[in-house]
């Protein structure tokens, strides 16, 4: 027994394990959270970045749709104003039966091919300074009705304008260039809006003498169509103003009390975008869109952060108690967890500090199994996003082609034609767009590439011409849709050899494997040029196309599959492609 004063003597401290555990925490936890902390304030001004380009990137396509309709309406304008033999025609002054002969074989035709020239649903007035041409109208003009007058139009004389504030206050001429949006007389009753031009006589360009007036007349909700707030999150706006600052069109709705424009910054993210020439598109996002998956993150961060300090406080505790042989042991799963082998746990079974750190580190090996799945379906997921963003790249290109065909055909009114380009180019895309869906049937792809032909001997008539070699034993599996119609397009775009060219589609089974085969007899290519196309030089972008699918097979279905090139020049090309045969569950 130890004397009272020899106790009293002895001096007081901190035992070890506590010292062992501050250090531990202070070394230890307090980084852990400090990281956590700072990934996540990384990761949400990340999430806000990436949110404003993805909005962004949208407004650009409405931006583009709306632009597309009001270039539509110009182009009709354009037709008019450009036409030399009508100009012609409206600077003679006879009257009798020329004038009638005129109007009704030359005049009154231009107008109507002009004014049905186009999807949009056009209004059309024309005002002529020759009064010896009749006026022709249906209604009033004082209590004009656009809405009946759609695809059709009236001929006024340009005495009863002459008056009205939009016509005195039109700017000044520049030839080919003075156009102006206006609401004008009954648009805003009726919520249309109107392109006004003059006609001018252009025999001398110095001296642009007025001889007409046109007015295009077009309803806002079909010029706006493509404007739908949905499409960048729920509770957001859009709101098109013109150079006034007036408002012409708004999808969705702000809180109250949020003006126009006036949306608070701190309620809403604003990204705005011009649209024509003078008009403005600005989108009001509500912040809460963008803090939807920053919530998600940020509980995420705080449960691996909270789970870090129960296991590293467990860990603590063993470190400053157990040591040695059991130390040994966890040094043995913790080896083993390094090389990947998660499955390893500890036997040890008593009932003291030991057993509680067994049990965490057991725990945590599921943890870490369950987290490394969870970043195996991340990447599966961003390997199919990519895909995506690769597939989106595809088309532009043959869209713009094909209505720009479109665009001839309904010119010079060869509407069967028309018609039956347009049900292919329909056809097309719905097979395109296919609900969204990356993988599709064998059927289905060919049907696409069925349509795309029809569209091009529309195009070309008997100069282009295909051949189908397909085993009927691959129409029951799958594959990612567009890997067919690239080359095809390819091979009309670049291998013309003469006045016509031949195509061949095969498909065909091998193994486990299927092999299509695109082949043409045109010009062919060199081994120099097929290689820049899998391995193009900086700066150039041949091939494209083709690394595109190439790119896309390789994603889904691994690296042994892809796309190979064999060519001569002057005897043609023959593209290979293999993907697995294969079927979506």
């Amino acid at each position: 027994m130890i004397p009272a004063s020899k106790a009293s003597k002895q001096p007081r401290f901190i035992p070890f394990g506590y010292k062992l555990m501050i250090t531990y925490m202070v070394f230890i936890i307090i980084p852990v959270i400090a990281i956590g902390y700072f990934s996540h304030s990384m990761y949400e001004d990340s999430i806000r970045v990436q949110t404003r380009s993805n909005i962004q990137g949208t407004l650009l396509q409405m931006k583009d749709n709306i632009e597309y309709k009001l270039s539509d309406v110009e182009r009709i304008s354009n037709m008019l104003y450009e036409d030399y033999s009508l100009i012609t025609q409206l600077r003679i002054y006879e009257k009798g039966w020329d004038t009638y002969e005129r109007t009704t074989k030359i005049v009154r035709p231009k107008f109507s091919i002009a004014v049905n020239a186009t999807s949009l649903n056009i209004a059309m007035y024309i005002f002529l300074a020759n009064e010896s041409f009749p006026e022709i109208y249906h209604g009033k003009f004082l209590q004009e009705r656009p809405d009946l007058l759609e695809r059709n139009y009236n001929l006024y004389h340009l005495s009863r304008i002459e008056d009205k504030a939009w016509h005195r206050n039109f700017p000044a001429e520049q030839f080919g260039e003075t156009m102006t949006w206006q609401r004008v007389e009954r648009d805003e009753d009726f919520g249309r809006i109107s392109l006004l031009r003059r006609l001018v006589d252009s025999q001398n360009p110095l001296d642009l003498n007025e001889i007409g007036f046109m007015r295009f007349s077009v309803r806002i909700d079909e010029l706006f169509q493509g404007l739908d707030y949905s499409k960048i999150g729920e509770g957001s706006a859009l709101v098109i103003k013109d150079e006034y600052g007036r408002v012409l069109y708004q999808s969705g709705l702000l809180p109250e009390g949020e003006a126009h424009g006036e949306a608070s910054s701190h309620l809403y993210l604003t990204i705005q975008e011009s649209v024509g020439e003078s008009w403005a598109m600005t989108a009001y996002v509500p912040m809460t869109v963008m803090e939807q998956d920053s919530a998600k993150v940020r509980m995420f961060i705080l449960l691996i952060c909270m789970l870090c300090l129960i296991v590293f406080t467990f860990a603590g505790m063993f470190i400053s108690r157990y040591f040695s042989i059991r130390m040994n042991k966890i040094v043995y799963v913790l080896n083993a967890f390094r090389e990947g082998e998660l499955h390893k746990r500890m036997g040890y079974r008593g009932k003291d500090e030991f057993g509680q750190i067994a049990a965490a580190l057991n725990e945590m090996g599921r943890d870490i199994d369950h987290l490394i799945d969870q970043v195996y379906l991340t990447q599966i997921e961003k390997k199919e996003a990519e895909l995506e963003s690769l597939q989106a790249q595809i088309n532009p290109h043959f869209l713009y082609n094909t209505l720009s065909s479109i665009s001839r055909l309904a010119q010079f009114g060869e509407i069967e034609k028309l018609q039956r380009m347009v049900l292919d180019l329909a056809k097309f895309y719905r097979l395109s767009l296919n609900e969204g869906r990356t993988v599709i049937p064998i059927r289905s792809e060919l049907e696409q590439v069925q349509a795309y032909m029809n569209i091009q001997t529309t195009k070309f008539g008997d100069a282009v011409s295909i051949f189908y070699d397909i085993d009927p034993s691959i129409i029951k599996y799958d594959t990612i849709k567009l890997i067919l119609q690239p080359f095809i397009e390819n091979a009309l775009e670049h291998a013309w050899f003469g006045n016509s060219i031949h195509i061949t589609v095969s498909g065909k089974l091998h193994g486990e494997d299927i092999i299509f085969k695109i082949i043409d007899d045109g010009t062919g290519m060199s081994p120099d040029k097929i290689k820049q196309i899998f391995d193009p030089v900086e700066g150039l972008n041949t091939g494209y196309g083709i690394r595109n699918v190439n790119s896309r097979i390789q994603l889904h279905y691994g690296s042994k599959y892809g796309v190979s090139i064999g060519s001569r020049p002057g005897i043609g090309t023959t593209v290979q492609i293999v993907i697995p045969a294969w079927r979506e569950k």
